[in-house]
């Protein structure tokens, strides 16, 4: 029986690779984008961006290509792939209707707290039907620092009303997962592309199979199972 380490008072989202099943397109465009313009791009750059904002992002491909890289440009092409598989093949991923069904039974508030700006997240999850159900967005331009510094979260439990170790933190990424948990947040990663390192479970209250798996955390009542 999944245990946590208290009952949450609300919980707070991701967004790319938890609620929706985007990062596989963004790792597809990225590598189409990269083929393109003639880089070597492995699967350890890639990861590497993974929960980050784009300031963190191009700061790692500067790393990689050289410190005249213009990513800024890079960033144009590979968009441009990635809008081009975001209409036909953007869905949720499984288990986010049943939790927030759940959520709504018990009036448990909750937020997306994401690294992507708010255009994104109103152009990727309106037409999914399921953005009117979280209270708060705490998306690019709501905080001073990124994923993995803990900021993004202290603004969502901040928006919230609750405090933050009374949250619980839903993330697939170990970007995500260090920014959730040096906020202070009850951690779960529920991986995507990435499974958790012994750096990354020490850091999460637990590891999920899916997002099913976090109903779980709930009896009949909305309280912590135990």
């Amino acid at each position: 029986m999944t245990v946590l380490p208290r009952p949450p008072k609300a919980v707070v989202f991701d967004m790319d690779g938890l609620l929706l099943d985007s990062e596989v397109l963004y790792r597809s465009s990225i590598l189409s984008a990269a083929v393109q313009q003639g880089l070597p791009l492995g699967p350890s750059i890639y990861e590497g961006m993974l929960g980050r904002p784009w300031t963190g992002i191009s700061d790692l491909l500067r790393e990689h290509y050289g410190r005249d890289f213009d990513a800024d440009a890079f960033r144009v092409v590979w968009l441009e792939h990635f809008n081009l598989l975001l209409d036909t093949e953007l869905r949720l991923k499984a288990g986010v209707t049943a939790l927030l069904d759940i959520l709504d039974r018990h009036d448990i508030p909750r937020a997306i707290c994401t690294s992507s700006g708010h255009d994104q997240v109103r152009h990727h999850m309106q037409p999914l039907g399921v953005l009117d159900r979280f209270h708060h967005i705490i998306a690019q331009g709501d905080y001073a620092r990124g994923k993995p510094d803990p900021d993004p979260y202290l603004a969502a439990a901040d928006r919230l009303g609750v405090a933050p170790q009374d949250c619980l933190a839903l993330e697939d990424s170990h970007n995500g997962i260090r920014s959730a948990a040096a906020a202070g947040m009850m951690a779960v990663m529920v991986p995507d592309l990435l499974q958790p390192t012994d750096e990354i479970r020490a850091l999460c209250a637990f590891v999920a199979d899916s997002l099913d798996h976090c109903c779980t955390f709930f009896d009949a009542r909305g309280t912590l199972r135990g």
